[in-house]
Protein backbone atom coordinates (compact mmCIF):
# COMPACT_ATOMS: atom_id res chain seq x y z
CA UNK A 1 0.00 0.00 0.00
CA UNK A 2 1.32 3.13 -0.93
CA UNK A 3 2.68 5.54 1.77
CA UNK A 4 -0.19 8.66 2.61
CA UNK A 5 1.49 12.05 1.98
CA UNK A 6 2.22 14.49 3.67
CA UNK A 7 -0.05 16.88 2.26
CA UNK A 8 -2.96 14.08 2.05
CA UNK A 9 -2.09 13.45 6.18
CA UNK A 10 -3.10 16.45 7.10
CA UNK A 11 -6.28 17.33 4.38
CA UNK A 12 -9.09 18.61 6.03
CA UNK A 13 -13.06 17.81 5.70
CA UNK A 14 -14.47 17.96 2.40
CA UNK A 15 -17.66 18.28 0.77
CA UNK A 16 -19.69 19.35 -2.46
CA UNK A 17 -18.95 22.25 -4.93
CA UNK A 18 -20.49 24.88 -2.70
CA UNK A 19 -18.94 23.42 0.51
CA UNK A 20 -15.53 23.26 -1.07
CA UNK A 21 -15.75 27.15 -2.44
CA UNK A 22 -16.90 28.50 0.93
CA UNK A 23 -14.17 26.23 3.00
CA UNK A 24 -11.36 27.23 0.41
CA UNK A 25 -11.87 30.83 0.92
CA UNK A 26 -11.59 30.01 4.65
CA UNK A 27 -8.38 28.36 4.68
CA UNK A 28 -6.56 30.55 2.07
CA UNK A 29 -7.83 33.67 4.13
CA UNK A 30 -5.97 32.26 7.15
CA UNK A 31 -2.41 30.72 5.45
CA UNK A 32 -2.81 34.65 3.69
CA UNK A 33 -2.51 35.37 7.67
CA UNK A 34 1.03 33.62 7.56
CA UNK A 35 4.15 35.75 7.27
CA UNK A 36 6.22 35.40 4.09
CA UNK A 37 9.03 35.24 6.70
CA UNK A 38 7.94 32.58 8.96
CA UNK A 39 6.71 30.03 5.63
CA UNK A 40 8.95 26.80 6.25
CA UNK A 41 11.21 25.27 2.84
CA UNK A 42 8.30 23.51 0.45
CA UNK A 43 10.91 20.45 -0.20
CA UNK A 44 10.58 20.51 4.03
CA UNK A 45 6.70 20.19 4.00
CA UNK A 46 6.72 17.46 1.40
CA UNK A 47 8.12 15.34 3.59
CA UNK A 48 8.61 16.26 6.90
CA UNK A 49 10.09 13.68 9.43
CA UNK A 50 7.23 11.79 11.38
CA UNK A 51 8.78 13.48 14.39
CA UNK A 52 8.38 17.61 13.67
CA UNK A 53 8.88 18.57 16.88
CA UNK A 54 12.25 19.40 16.70
CA UNK A 55 11.63 21.77 13.29
CA UNK A 56 11.13 25.27 15.08
CA UNK A 57 14.60 24.61 16.50
CA UNK A 58 16.34 23.86 13.84
CA UNK A 59 14.61 25.63 10.84
CA UNK A 60 16.41 29.07 11.08
CA UNK A 61 13.62 30.96 11.54
CA UNK A 62 13.68 31.75 15.31
CA UNK A 63 16.58 33.88 16.60
CA UNK A 64 18.22 32.11 19.73
CA UNK A 65 16.46 35.11 22.42
CA UNK A 66 13.17 33.43 20.67
CA UNK A 67 13.86 29.72 20.78
CA UNK A 68 14.79 30.23 24.81
CA UNK A 69 11.07 32.41 25.86
CA UNK A 70 9.19 29.15 24.04
CA UNK A 71 11.29 27.07 26.02
CA UNK A 72 9.45 28.55 29.14
CA UNK A 73 6.37 27.78 31.14
CA UNK A 74 3.72 29.94 31.39
CA UNK A 75 4.65 30.73 35.52
CA UNK A 76 8.40 31.29 34.28
CA UNK A 77 7.17 33.97 31.53
CA UNK A 78 4.75 35.86 34.19
CA UNK A 79 7.55 35.45 36.31
CA UNK A 80 9.71 37.12 33.90
CA UNK A 81 7.55 39.83 32.67
CA UNK A 82 6.18 40.89 36.16
CA UNK A 83 10.66 40.83 37.58
CA UNK A 84 10.68 43.32 34.29
CA UNK A 85 13.41 40.63 32.57
CA UNK A 86 10.94 40.27 29.75
CA UNK A 87 8.93 42.59 28.06
CA UNK A 88 4.92 41.04 27.00
CA UNK A 89 5.98 42.25 23.57
CA UNK A 90 8.57 39.59 23.49
CA UNK A 91 6.64 36.97 24.73
CA UNK A 92 3.95 37.02 22.23
CA UNK A 93 6.06 37.69 19.12
CA UNK A 94 8.03 34.50 19.87
CA UNK A 95 5.52 32.33 21.06
CA UNK A 96 3.33 33.57 17.95
CA UNK A 97 6.02 33.53 15.40
CA UNK A 98 6.79 29.79 17.06
CA UNK A 99 2.68 28.71 16.32
CA UNK A 100 2.94 29.89 12.59
CA UNK A 101 5.87 27.43 12.55
CA UNK A 102 4.15 24.51 14.35
CA UNK A 103 0.70 25.52 12.40
CA UNK A 104 2.46 24.60 8.86
CA UNK A 105 3.51 20.95 10.80
CA UNK A 106 0.68 20.19 12.23
CA UNK A 107 -2.76 22.36 11.00
CA UNK A 108 -3.09 23.56 15.09
CA UNK A 109 -4.71 26.52 13.88
CA UNK A 110 -7.59 28.56 12.64
CA UNK A 111 -7.20 32.14 12.88
CA UNK A 112 -3.32 33.94 13.72
CA UNK A 113 -3.70 37.38 14.64
CA UNK A 114 -0.41 38.04 16.12
CA UNK A 115 -0.16 41.45 15.28
CA UNK A 116 -3.47 42.44 17.26
CA UNK A 117 -1.46 40.15 20.34
CA UNK A 118 1.30 42.24 19.69
CA UNK A 119 -0.67 45.72 19.93
CA UNK A 120 -2.37 43.71 23.08
CA UNK A 121 0.77 43.37 24.66
CA UNK A 122 2.39 47.15 23.49
CA UNK A 123 -0.31 48.48 26.14
CA UNK A 124 0.41 46.29 28.63
CA UNK A 125 4.51 46.76 28.52
CA UNK A 126 3.49 50.98 28.87
CA UNK A 127 1.40 50.25 31.70
CA UNK A 128 4.04 48.23 33.71
CA UNK A 129 6.52 51.33 32.34
CA UNK A 130 4.49 53.76 33.97
CA UNK A 131 3.49 52.10 37.04
CA UNK A 132 5.79 50.09 37.89
CA UNK A 133 3.77 47.14 38.44
CA UNK A 134 1.47 44.17 36.21
CA UNK A 135 -2.51 44.81 36.01
CA UNK A 136 -2.88 41.26 37.29
CA UNK A 137 -1.07 37.74 37.88
CA UNK A 138 -1.20 36.57 34.09
CA UNK A 139 0.12 40.09 32.91
CA UNK A 140 1.54 39.55 29.22
CA UNK A 141 0.77 36.23 29.59
CA UNK A 142 0.13 34.86 25.51
CA UNK A 143 -2.79 32.31 25.66
CA UNK A 144 -3.85 30.32 23.01
CA UNK A 145 -7.62 29.53 22.50
CA UNK A 146 -9.45 26.74 21.37
CA UNK A 147 -12.00 27.52 18.10
CA UNK A 148 -15.05 27.34 20.33
CA UNK A 149 -14.46 30.14 22.67
CA UNK A 150 -14.76 33.66 20.73
CA UNK A 151 -12.54 36.55 21.00
CA UNK A 152 -13.89 39.67 19.40
CA UNK A 153 -12.78 40.01 15.99
CA UNK A 154 -11.08 36.57 15.21
CA UNK A 155 -12.30 33.29 13.83
CA UNK A 156 -14.55 30.84 15.59
CA UNK A 157 -16.84 28.14 15.38
CA UNK A 158 -18.84 24.93 16.57
CA UNK A 159 -17.59 22.42 14.84
CA UNK A 160 -18.84 22.78 11.61
CA UNK A 161 -18.14 25.27 8.33
CA UNK A 162 -21.95 26.44 8.66
CA UNK A 163 -20.73 27.55 11.84
CA UNK A 164 -17.37 29.86 11.06
CA UNK A 165 -17.71 33.20 12.13
CA UNK A 166 -15.70 36.72 13.24
CA UNK A 167 -16.71 36.91 16.61
CA UNK A 168 -18.12 40.33 17.49
CA UNK A 169 -17.56 39.89 21.28
CA UNK A 170 -15.70 38.39 24.04
CA UNK A 171 -17.08 35.43 25.72
CA UNK A 172 -17.23 36.01 29.71
CA UNK A 173 -13.65 33.44 29.77
CA UNK A 174 -11.93 35.58 27.38
CA UNK A 175 -12.87 38.57 29.38
CA UNK A 176 -11.45 37.04 32.55
CA UNK A 177 -8.51 36.04 31.05
CA UNK A 178 -7.86 39.69 29.65
CA UNK A 179 -8.36 41.60 32.56
CA UNK A 180 -5.77 39.84 34.65
CA UNK A 181 -3.62 40.43 31.63
CA UNK A 182 -3.51 37.58 29.46
CA UNK A 183 -3.04 38.25 25.75
CA UNK A 184 -4.46 36.40 22.59
CA UNK A 185 -3.03 36.07 19.17
CA UNK A 186 -4.26 32.79 17.90
CA UNK A 187 -7.56 30.60 17.85
CA UNK A 188 -6.73 26.29 17.44
CA UNK A 189 -8.00 24.01 15.26
CA UNK A 190 -10.51 21.52 16.32
CA UNK A 191 -13.11 18.10 14.91
CA UNK A 192 -15.91 18.23 12.81
CA UNK A 193 -19.34 17.94 15.75
CA UNK A 194 -17.09 18.86 18.24
CA UNK A 195 -17.32 15.57 19.88
CA UNK A 196 -14.52 13.35 18.49
CA UNK A 197 -11.14 12.26 20.47
CA UNK A 198 -9.55 13.70 16.76
CA UNK A 199 -8.98 16.92 15.32
CA UNK A 200 -10.52 17.63 11.99
CA UNK A 201 -11.84 20.29 10.48
CA UNK A 202 -12.50 22.49 7.41
CA UNK A 203 -9.08 24.13 8.36
CA UNK A 204 -7.25 20.64 8.31
CA UNK A 205 -6.14 17.61 9.97
CA UNK A 206 -4.50 17.97 13.43
CA UNK A 207 -1.29 15.87 13.33
CA UNK A 208 0.56 14.79 16.60
CA UNK A 209 3.71 16.41 16.68
CA UNK A 210 5.65 13.35 18.21
CA UNK A 211 4.02 10.88 15.13
CA UNK A 212 2.48 12.60 12.49
CA UNK A 213 1.25 9.07 11.59
CA UNK A 214 -1.13 9.63 15.12
CA UNK A 215 -3.81 12.20 16.35
CA UNK A 216 -3.37 14.92 18.43
CA UNK A 217 -6.42 14.09 19.73
CA UNK A 218 -9.58 15.99 20.52
CA UNK A 219 -11.79 18.11 20.84
CA UNK A 220 -9.03 20.46 21.69
CA UNK A 221 -6.30 18.95 19.40
CA UNK A 222 -5.68 22.45 17.71
CA UNK A 223 -4.42 23.24 21.52
CA UNK A 224 -2.72 19.79 22.32
CA UNK A 225 -0.56 20.00 19.32
CA UNK A 226 0.26 23.89 19.74
CA UNK A 227 1.50 23.36 23.17
CA UNK A 228 3.18 20.52 22.15
CA UNK A 229 5.59 22.06 19.42
CA UNK A 230 5.93 25.43 22.03
CA UNK A 231 3.81 27.25 20.21
CA UNK A 232 2.21 27.88 23.14
CA UNK A 233 3.30 27.41 26.65
CA UNK A 234 -0.61 27.64 28.22
CA UNK A 235 -3.75 27.71 25.66
CA UNK A 236 -7.67 26.96 27.08
CA UNK A 237 -9.43 24.15 25.88
CA UNK A 238 -12.85 22.04 26.63
CA UNK A 239 -13.87 19.05 28.25
CA UNK A 240 -17.21 17.20 28.00
CA UNK A 241 -16.25 13.93 27.30
CA UNK A 242 -12.15 13.92 27.20
CA UNK A 243 -11.99 16.86 25.21
CA UNK A 244 -8.70 18.36 27.29
CA UNK A 245 -7.87 15.31 28.95
CA UNK A 246 -7.37 13.26 25.67
CA UNK A 247 -5.15 15.47 23.57
CA UNK A 248 -3.16 16.58 26.64
CA UNK A 249 -2.31 12.89 26.81
CA UNK A 250 -1.92 12.34 23.46
CA UNK A 251 0.87 14.77 23.16
CA UNK A 252 2.54 14.73 26.09
CA UNK A 253 1.36 17.72 28.01
CA UNK A 254 -0.29 18.51 31.17
CA UNK A 255 -4.41 19.74 31.39
CA UNK A 256 -7.08 19.65 33.80
CA UNK A 257 -10.69 19.37 33.34
CA UNK A 258 -12.33 21.10 36.34
CA UNK A 259 -15.46 20.41 37.86
CA UNK A 260 -18.41 22.05 36.00
CA UNK A 261 -19.51 25.24 36.03
CA UNK A 262 -16.68 26.52 38.40
CA UNK A 263 -14.77 28.03 35.10
CA UNK A 264 -17.09 30.09 32.88
CA UNK A 265 -18.65 28.94 29.49
CA UNK A 266 -21.36 31.30 29.08
CA UNK A 267 -20.87 32.90 25.14
CA UNK A 268 -19.32 29.63 24.20
CA UNK A 269 -20.33 28.69 20.21
CA UNK A 270 -22.38 25.39 20.52
CA UNK A 271 -24.99 23.86 17.88
CA UNK A 272 -27.14 22.49 20.65
CA UNK A 273 -27.99 24.88 22.92
CA UNK A 274 -30.60 24.34 25.37
CA UNK A 275 -29.11 20.69 25.88
CA UNK A 276 -28.26 20.22 29.00
CA UNK A 277 -28.47 16.37 30.11
CA UNK A 278 -24.24 17.25 30.35
CA UNK A 279 -21.90 19.77 30.65
CA UNK A 280 -18.41 20.75 29.52
CA UNK A 281 -15.74 22.91 31.48
CA UNK A 282 -12.87 24.81 30.34
CA UNK A 283 -9.61 24.65 31.73
CA UNK A 284 -5.69 24.69 31.13
CA UNK A 285 -3.49 22.97 28.69
CA UNK A 286 0.19 23.60 29.31
CA UNK A 287 3.66 22.25 29.94
CA UNK A 288 3.82 21.93 33.15
CA UNK A 289 2.16 21.18 36.83
CA UNK A 290 1.94 24.23 37.69
CA UNK A 291 0.92 26.19 35.12
CA UNK A 292 -2.39 24.88 35.73
CA UNK A 293 -2.55 25.93 39.09
CA UNK A 294 -1.49 29.50 37.73
CA UNK A 295 -4.83 29.29 35.57
CA UNK A 296 -7.12 27.85 37.90
CA UNK A 297 -6.43 30.29 41.01
CA UNK A 298 -6.19 32.94 38.53
CA UNK A 299 -9.30 32.33 36.87
CA UNK A 300 -11.46 31.03 39.86
CA UNK A 301 -9.73 34.09 41.90
CA UNK A 302 -11.65 36.14 39.45
CA UNK A 303 -14.93 35.10 41.00
CA UNK A 304 -16.87 34.27 37.48
CA UNK A 305 -19.42 33.66 39.19
CA UNK A 306 -20.12 37.79 38.93
CA UNK A 307 -20.12 37.57 35.26
CA UNK A 308 -21.20 34.28 34.32
CA UNK A 309 -25.12 33.32 36.08
CA UNK A 310 -24.43 29.26 35.94
CA UNK A 311 -20.88 29.41 37.46
CA UNK A 312 -20.80 28.64 40.67
CA UNK A 313 -18.84 30.66 43.28
CA UNK A 314 -16.01 27.85 44.66
CA UNK A 315 -12.59 29.26 45.04
CA UNK A 316 -9.94 26.75 44.71
CA UNK A 317 -8.56 25.15 47.67
CA UNK A 318 -5.41 23.33 47.70
CA UNK A 319 -5.05 21.01 50.67
CA UNK A 320 -1.68 20.65 52.27
CA UNK A 321 -0.90 16.55 51.83
CA UNK A 322 2.45 17.20 53.82
CA UNK A 323 0.15 16.81 56.89
CA UNK A 324 -1.46 13.36 55.98
CA UNK A 325 -1.26 10.62 53.95
CA UNK A 326 -3.13 10.52 50.54
CA UNK A 327 -4.98 7.80 49.92
CA UNK A 328 -4.47 6.37 45.86
CA UNK A 329 -6.57 3.83 44.28
CA UNK A 330 -4.79 2.29 41.02
CA UNK A 331 -7.32 1.48 38.14
CA UNK A 332 -5.61 -0.74 36.42
CA UNK A 333 -8.71 -1.38 33.37
CA UNK A 334 -12.31 -0.34 33.30
CA UNK A 335 -13.44 -3.85 32.99
CA UNK A 336 -14.60 -2.69 29.48
CA UNK A 337 -11.94 -1.98 27.25
CA UNK A 338 -8.12 -3.24 28.34
CA UNK A 339 -5.06 -0.99 27.95
CA UNK A 340 -2.33 -1.00 24.94
CA UNK A 341 0.98 -2.55 26.48
CA UNK A 342 2.55 0.62 26.78
CA UNK A 343 -0.04 2.07 29.22
CA UNK A 344 0.09 -1.38 30.94
CA UNK A 345 4.01 -0.50 31.45
CA UNK A 346 3.61 2.57 33.08
CA UNK A 347 0.85 1.78 35.18
CA UNK A 348 2.89 -0.73 36.41
CA UNK A 349 5.87 1.15 36.98
CA UNK A 350 3.68 3.82 38.79
CA UNK A 351 2.00 1.43 40.83
CA UNK A 352 5.41 0.09 41.87
CA UNK A 353 7.22 3.67 42.91
CA UNK A 354 3.31 4.61 44.90
CA UNK A 355 3.44 1.39 46.67
CA UNK A 356 7.27 2.04 47.69
CA UNK A 357 6.67 5.37 49.00
CA UNK A 358 5.70 6.52 52.60
CA UNK A 359 3.66 9.66 51.23
CA UNK A 360 0.77 7.90 49.50
CA UNK A 361 -1.15 4.63 50.48
CA UNK A 362 -2.08 2.76 47.60
CA UNK A 363 -5.39 0.36 47.02
CA UNK A 364 -6.37 -1.32 44.14
CA UNK A 365 -9.55 0.29 42.60
CA UNK A 366 -12.84 -1.66 41.58
CA UNK A 367 -14.54 -0.02 38.84
CA UNK A 368 -18.19 0.23 38.91
CA UNK A 369 -20.32 -0.65 36.07
CA UNK A 370 -18.19 1.31 33.60
CA UNK A 371 -19.76 0.13 30.66
CA UNK A 372 -23.70 1.15 31.81
CA UNK A 373 -22.27 4.15 32.34
CA UNK A 374 -20.73 5.34 29.45
CA UNK A 375 -24.00 4.26 27.30
CA UNK A 376 -25.42 6.67 29.48
CA UNK A 377 -23.24 9.59 28.70
CA UNK A 378 -23.37 8.62 24.83
CA UNK A 379 -27.06 8.82 24.85
CA UNK A 380 -27.07 11.96 26.39
CA UNK A 381 -24.98 13.74 24.23
CA UNK A 382 -27.28 13.53 21.14
CA UNK A 383 -30.93 13.50 22.48
CA UNK A 384 -31.74 14.02 19.14
CA UNK A 385 -30.53 10.78 18.06
CA UNK A 386 -28.71 13.56 15.95
CA UNK A 387 -30.68 15.34 14.14
CA UNK A 388 -29.08 18.24 14.59
CA UNK A 389 -25.63 17.41 13.08
CA UNK A 390 -26.98 16.06 10.33
CA UNK A 391 -29.29 18.56 9.47
CA UNK A 392 -26.21 20.92 9.41
CA UNK A 393 -24.25 19.05 7.43
CA UNK A 394 -26.75 18.38 4.54
CA UNK A 395 -27.67 22.12 4.66
CA UNK A 396 -23.83 23.28 4.00
CA UNK A 397 -22.63 20.37 2.01
CA UNK A 398 -20.19 19.24 3.84
CA UNK A 399 -19.05 15.40 4.00
CA UNK A 400 -19.86 13.72 7.39
CA UNK A 401 -16.59 12.54 8.88
CA UNK A 402 -16.75 8.89 10.21
CA UNK A 403 -16.31 9.51 13.27
CA UNK A 404 -19.13 11.45 13.63
CA UNK A 405 -21.79 9.38 12.02
CA UNK A 406 -20.07 6.33 15.04
CA UNK A 407 -20.82 8.85 17.76
CA UNK A 408 -24.55 9.67 16.50
CA UNK A 409 -25.63 6.45 15.63
CA UNK A 410 -27.70 3.63 17.34
CA UNK A 411 -27.63 1.65 19.21
CA UNK A 412 -26.83 4.35 21.50
CA UNK A 413 -28.16 6.99 20.67
CA UNK A 414 -31.29 7.74 19.13
CA UNK A 415 -34.48 10.68 19.19
CA UNK A 416 -36.23 10.88 22.51
CA UNK A 417 -39.30 12.80 23.17
CA UNK A 418 -39.30 14.98 26.30
CA UNK A 419 -40.84 12.10 28.35
CA UNK A 420 -37.75 10.00 27.25
CA UNK A 421 -35.39 12.59 28.30
CA UNK A 422 -36.84 13.11 31.38
CA UNK A 423 -36.18 9.20 31.97
CA UNK A 424 -32.83 9.52 30.63
CA UNK A 425 -31.67 12.18 33.29
CA UNK A 426 -32.92 9.78 36.05
CA UNK A 427 -30.99 6.97 34.43
CA UNK A 428 -28.12 9.46 34.43
CA UNK A 429 -28.78 10.75 38.59
CA UNK A 430 -29.20 7.00 39.50
CA UNK A 431 -25.95 6.19 38.21
CA UNK A 432 -24.31 9.34 39.77
CA UNK A 433 -25.96 8.00 43.51
CA UNK A 434 -25.20 4.68 42.37
CA UNK A 435 -21.29 5.49 41.83
CA UNK A 436 -20.63 7.93 44.13
CA UNK A 437 -21.58 5.38 47.43
CA UNK A 438 -19.49 2.98 45.70
CA UNK A 439 -16.20 5.67 45.31
CA UNK A 440 -17.14 5.93 49.40
CA UNK A 441 -17.33 2.29 49.86
CA UNK A 442 -13.18 2.29 48.26
CA UNK A 443 -12.30 4.21 50.56
CA UNK A 444 -9.77 6.50 48.20
CA UNK A 445 -8.95 10.12 47.94
CA UNK A 446 -8.19 9.80 44.53
CA UNK A 447 -7.89 7.45 41.72
CA UNK A 448 -4.91 6.62 39.15
CA UNK A 449 -6.02 5.25 35.85
CA UNK A 450 -5.66 5.21 31.92
CA UNK A 451 -6.44 8.95 30.41
CA UNK A 452 -7.39 6.48 27.32
CA UNK A 453 -6.48 2.68 26.28
CA UNK A 454 -3.26 3.47 24.86
CA UNK A 455 -1.01 6.26 23.56
CA UNK A 456 -2.38 8.72 20.80
CA UNK A 457 -4.26 6.49 18.14
CA UNK A 458 -3.99 6.26 14.57
CA UNK A 459 -5.89 8.16 12.67
CA UNK A 460 -10.34 7.82 12.35
CA UNK A 461 -9.87 5.00 14.77
CA UNK A 462 -10.82 6.53 18.33
CA UNK A 463 -13.88 4.97 19.39
CA UNK A 464 -13.42 4.28 23.05
CA UNK A 465 -13.70 6.97 25.14
CA UNK A 466 -15.08 5.07 28.53
CA UNK A 467 -11.21 6.34 30.07
CA UNK A 468 -12.29 10.17 30.59
CA UNK A 469 -16.16 10.34 29.52
CA UNK A 470 -17.21 8.11 32.85
CA UNK A 471 -15.85 11.10 34.83
CA UNK A 472 -17.86 13.70 32.68
CA UNK A 473 -21.28 11.62 33.10
CA UNK A 474 -19.92 11.88 37.38
CA UNK A 475 -18.62 15.56 36.93
CA UNK A 476 -15.57 14.34 38.60
CA UNK A 477 -12.69 16.81 38.04
CA UNK A 478 -9.27 15.11 36.82
CA UNK A 479 -5.95 15.72 35.29
CA UNK A 480 -3.61 14.21 32.91
CA UNK A 481 0.40 14.39 32.74
CA UNK A 482 3.01 12.91 31.57
CA UNK A 483 4.58 9.44 32.50
CA UNK A 484 7.75 10.13 31.42
CA UNK A 485 7.33 7.20 29.09
CA UNK A 486 7.20 6.46 25.36
CA UNK A 487 6.04 3.98 23.70
CA UNK A 488 8.55 1.68 22.67
CA UNK A 489 8.08 -1.23 20.42
CA UNK A 490 10.73 -4.16 21.56
CA UNK A 491 9.19 -3.91 24.92
CA UNK A 492 5.38 -2.82 24.39
CA UNK A 493 4.23 -6.18 22.98
CA UNK A 494 1.48 -8.33 24.57
CA UNK A 495 2.72 -11.13 26.31
CA UNK A 496 -0.12 -13.79 26.55
CA UNK A 497 -2.71 -14.70 23.93
CA UNK A 498 -5.60 -12.48 24.67
CA UNK A 499 -9.59 -12.65 25.33
CA UNK A 500 -11.67 -9.50 24.86
CA UNK A 501 -13.37 -8.42 27.27
CA UNK A 502 -15.74 -6.75 25.11
CA UNK A 503 -16.55 -5.93 21.36
CA UNK A 504 -15.04 -2.64 22.13
CA UNK A 505 -12.46 -4.23 23.53
CA UNK A 506 -11.81 -6.53 20.53
CA UNK A 507 -11.66 -3.43 18.34
CA UNK A 508 -8.67 -1.60 20.39
CA UNK A 509 -6.82 -4.51 20.14
CA UNK A 510 -6.99 -5.29 16.54
CA UNK A 511 -5.21 -1.65 16.36
CA UNK A 512 -2.05 -1.98 18.13
CA UNK A 513 0.73 -3.07 16.50
CA UNK A 514 4.01 -1.82 17.87
CA UNK A 515 5.88 -0.48 15.43
CA UNK A 516 3.18 2.22 14.56
CA UNK A 517 3.14 4.44 18.31
CA UNK A 518 6.87 4.32 18.34
CA UNK A 519 8.24 7.37 20.29
CA UNK A 520 4.13 8.80 21.38
CA UNK A 521 4.22 9.83 24.95
CA UNK A 522 2.33 7.36 27.47
CA UNK A 523 0.02 9.70 29.82
CA UNK A 524 -1.73 9.04 33.06
CA UNK A 525 -4.80 10.42 34.68
CA UNK A 526 -5.63 11.15 38.08
CA UNK A 527 -9.51 12.05 39.47
CA UNK A 528 -11.09 12.53 42.40
CA UNK A 529 -15.18 12.84 43.49
CA UNK A 530 -17.16 16.47 42.08
CA UNK A 531 -15.51 19.72 43.14
CA UNK A 532 -12.20 18.26 45.16
CA UNK A 533 -10.11 20.14 41.78
CA UNK A 534 -7.42 21.37 44.41
CA UNK A 535 -7.55 18.03 45.89
CA UNK A 536 -6.22 16.59 42.27
CA UNK A 537 -4.01 19.46 42.18
CA UNK A 538 -2.40 18.14 45.07
CA UNK A 539 -2.18 14.80 44.24
CA UNK A 540 -1.23 15.02 40.99
CA UNK A 541 2.38 17.23 42.21
CA UNK A 542 2.58 14.45 45.16
CA UNK A 543 2.30 12.04 42.72
CA UNK A 544 4.49 13.05 39.53
CA UNK A 545 7.28 13.65 42.61
CA UNK A 546 7.16 9.92 43.40
CA UNK A 547 6.94 8.92 39.95
CA UNK A 548 10.12 11.03 38.61
CA UNK A 549 12.08 10.06 42.20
Amino acid sequence: MATESFKEKIKGVGGNASYEAKARIFREQLEAKIPASLRLPPALLEDPPLNVTHIPETCGLLTPQELAITELDATAVCQKIAGGELTAVEAVTAFGKRAAIAHQLTACLMDFFLDEGIKQAQQLDEYFRNEGKVIGPLHGLPISIKGMLPINGTVGSAGFLATIETSTEDCDMIRILRSLGAVFYVKTNQPQSLMHLESKSTYGRVLNPHNTNLTAGGSSGGESALVAMKGSCIGVGTDGGGSIRCPCAHCGIYGFRPSCRTTPLHGVLWYQPGQDGFYSSAGPMCRSARDMRLFLEAVLGANPALLDPDAFPIPLQVPDLSKRKLRVGIMMHDGVVMPHPPMIRALKMAKAKLEASSEVEVVDYTTYDHDRGYSIVREIYYEDGGATVRRILTESGEEMLPLTEWVISPPHVRDHDATQVWKLRDKRDAFRREYSDHWWSQNVDVVLCPPFPGTASRHDTAKYWGYTAIWNLLDYPGTVFPSGFVADPTIDVYQESLSPASAADEYNISLYEPAIFKGAPVSLQIVSRIFNDGLVLAAQEVIERILKS
